[in-house]
Parts: structure tokens; sequence; C-alpha cells
């Protein structure tokens, strides 16, 4: 017995001799462990802490799963912030002691970590000012997906080709971002059409008109409308304009199906959809000719024009089909 109290108070002895010196205060082995144990309870309590906030509590109010999910997050940070204060001072840490700490680590963040500190920031604003939010359509730069996640540093963005992108946060703040979602859904998309000069204009607004209303993703409030928006040089051209709610996500698959309506539909009424063409005029002379090998051949070597050729009777400068 007198061994085991002995060996128990060698062992008391060895963990709380002093390693560390920070400051006026002295850490033993036992402090850091007690510290490192602490830490990693308060981030497992703050975790389970945002998911039952997020997941349990504000379910039970109006609130949207991006409000949700900032609330759950700012909630987290304010948490971690006070538990690390508390800790600091169970294992005999004065907080005056950090002042050299804070002096390193304010001149780290000027020397090499001002983009992880400008991502941290941007992170906050964006979830108090919530520009974005969870289940937004957002493109930014060449990005285009769905918002899944706002985190302290960066932002997941899930595309419709199921690759997560994870943003840094400060692209938010610093760049141009497109938000389809946020004032309300709806979302109203611009299909170009041109037609053939000589078609009956009112004839091509009325067709895609019930192109649009036939299609079971387009609005009738607000309702499609056409616009006749400029003369090209081989056609005339419109834009049909359709709101829809349903494929904001997937906007390649609503305008793949009017343009498939409007191709059907215009060639059951005759209508055009004309293409460039060029008058090719063949002027008298010869071009330079080559013999198969690359060389020119001479001016008297020229072949002549066989006896039983002739032109056709049509006139090629006008008619496109000789060129086809």
């Amino acid at each position: 017995m007198e061994d085991l109290t002995r060996w128990l108070a060698k062992l008391r002895e060895f963990f709380g001799t002093p390693i560390l010196s920070l400051g006026g205060s002295s850490l033993s082995l036992w402090s850091l462990i007690q510290f490192l144990v602490l830490v990693v309870m308060l981030f497992y309590t703050a975790g389970k802490l945002r998911y039952w906030l997020t997941s349990r509590l504000l379910t039970r109010t109006r609130l949207t799963v991006g409000a949700r999910q900032a609330i759950g997050s700012i909630t987290r940070y304010l948490f971690l912030f006070i538990g690390l204060l508390v800790i600091l001072q169970t294992v005999g840490i004065n907080l005056t002691t950090l002042n050299v700490i804070a002096g390193a680590v304010g001149i780290g963040i000027g020397f090499g970590l001002q983009n992880i500190a400008s991502n941290f920031i941007s992170g906050l604003i964006i979830l108090f000012e919530r520009p974005i939010k969870i289940g937004d359509r957002i493109e930014v730069g060449h990005i285009e997906g769905d918002v899944i996640e706002i985190g302290a540093r960066s932002t997941r963005v899930l595309t419709n080709d199921n690759i997560t992108v994870i943003v840094p946060n400060s692209k938010f703040i610093t760049e141009n971002v497109i938000n389809w979602m946020y004032n309300d859904r709806k979302v109203r998309f611009r299909v170009p059409v041109s037609v053939a000069y000589g078609t009956d204009i009112r004839l091509v607004e009325k067709l895609l008109l019930e192109v649009a209303k036939a299609n079971p993703d387009v609005l009738s409030d607000p309702a499609p409308v056409v616009r006749l928006i400029g003369f090209g040089d081989n056609a005339l051209h419109f834009e049909l304009r359709p709101w829809s709610t349903t494929l904001v996500h997937r906007k390649g698959k609503l305008l793949s199906s009017l343009n498939s309506g409007i191709y059907e539909t215009f060639r059951a009424h005759g209508i055009e959809i004309p293409f460039p063409q060029r008058d090719l005029y063949i002027r008298s002379g010869y071009l330079s000719l080559s013999n198969g090998n690359g060389e020119k051949l001479p001016a008297e070597a020229k072949p002549e024009t066989p006896a039983n050729f002739q032109l056709p009777d049509e006139n090629l400068s006008g008619n496109a089909e000789h060129l086809r």
C-alpha cells in the first residue's frame, strides 16, 4: 500500500512539474492534458448544440432553413468563444498574459493569414446580412449551383453534375454574385428565336405563346410574353420570355423543352428558321492552277474547256441551291 502511495505521489509530481511558462503562469503536463480534453469536449458540445438548434428547436418556428442554419452557426461561434475563455481560466492561464500571443497572431494575420481572416470575417458577414442562404441558386464566377452549407471559412456549392465546389467566403463579398432566389423563386428566362423575312410576325407571336402555355413548367402568372427585338442580316429576331419556379435549378431542361416545342410547331406551320446564306459570283478569268504536286502550271498549260461543258440555265448568283 505504501508502494502504491509513493508511486501515485511520483506520478502526481511528474504531471504537476511545470513544463511551460506563459507570462506569470506556469503550465504543467496535467494542465495541458486538461486543456486538450476540455477543448475537445467544448467543440463536441458546440456541434451538438448547433444540431439541436437547427434540427429540433428552430424547426418548430416559421424560420427558413437558411435562417435556422445562420442562427445555429452564430450560436456555435459564441459558445466556442465563451467556452475557450472559461477553459483558459480553468487551467490557470491568466488572460492578461495572452497579450504577447495576441500580438504575434496579429503579425501572422498581417503577413500570412490575411486570406484566412478575410474568409472568416466574410463568413460572419454572410451569416448576419444573408446575401445568400442555404438552398439558394447562385452564380459566382464560372460556378453555378445550390448553396448547401455556409461555413466559417468557405461555402459549399452543389452543381447540377453532383459536384461540390468549395468557394472561399471572400468571393461572395468582393465579387459579383447572382442569386436566382434572393427575392422569390419566380425567375424569367429568355429564349431567342429567329424567323425568315416575310413571315407573319403575328402568327409567330401566337405560336410562341402557345408553346409556352403548353409547357407545364411555365407559369401562367406572370404570363409569358414575346418581343420582336431586332432585324438581323438573315432573319427577324424574336425573344420568348417565360416565367418558371420549378426548373430554376435546371434551366437547361426548360430551354431544351421550349426549343423542341418551337421547332416542331414552326415546322408544322411551315415557318422557316433561316440560316446564313451567301451569294457566289463567278467572274471571267482563270484561277491559279497546280499540277497536283504543288507546282503552278504555266499560262499556256491551262486546260481547255471541254466541248460538252455547259453552264446551267439558272442564275448562280441568285440561287443558293447549286452551292449546297
